[in-house]
């Protein structure tokens, strides 16, 4: 029983430090959905420039803050006929995610489903940044409008950090009982 408490303990003191952590993002992902552009920050300072791939009309990407709440170095999209989304970091629960593509001729242009497509090369770099500095301490700010929403309106996701973290810790603390 005591070791199952100061298990308990200890693992809520981690969250707590994560969580308190995130408000202070030490890497911060632009992604432009006009310039088809992102640019990776880190302590404030330029790391990347790369081009990327925002949705299509009629599969906008969602523009505001989110946190990466998910990574899997190799995932293949459940909805659109198990298609390969290599280094793959989930930023919405609506399965909106940052990942490689083997279709870079693409790039800079937005033809996605949603999601946001870099370079293979490109996408393992960011991976392993973000595996390195840990998803609590990274933000991901989504700007500019979706192709074929009406002038003015942008599709957004509310973004809640206790939401994302809710996901990530869901079924946390089961072996616990």
């Amino acid at each position: 029983m005591r070791g199952r408490f100061l298990k308990a303990f200890f693992l809520a003191v981690g969250v707590v430090f994560a969580v308190g952590t995130a408000a202070h993002a030490n890497v911060v992902i632009d992604i432009d959905k006009v310039k088809q552009r992102m640019t990776v920050k880190v302590d404030g300072e330029l790391k990347y420039t790369w081009p990327v791939s925002t949705g299509k009309p009629g599969y906008a990407t969602p523009s505001g803050s989110f946190s990466i709440f998910r990574m899997e170095k190799t995932y293949a999209s459940k909805e659109w006929d198990n298609a390969p989304m290599p280094h793959t970091m989930f930023f919405t629960p609506q399965g909106n995610a940052i990942h490689g593509t083997y279709e870079s001729a693409y790039l800079g242009r937005p033809v996605s489903h949603g999601c946001v497509r870099l370079a293979l090369q490109n996408a393992a770099t960011l991976f392993a940044l973000i595996q390195a500095r840990g998803m609590w301490g990274t933000e991901v700010i989504i700007t500019g409008p979706s192709p074929g929403l009406p002038p003015g309106v942008k599709l957004e996701v509310p973004h809640n950090s206790h939401d994302t973290h809710s996901l990530a810790m869901r079924g946390l603390f089961d072996s616990l009982q």
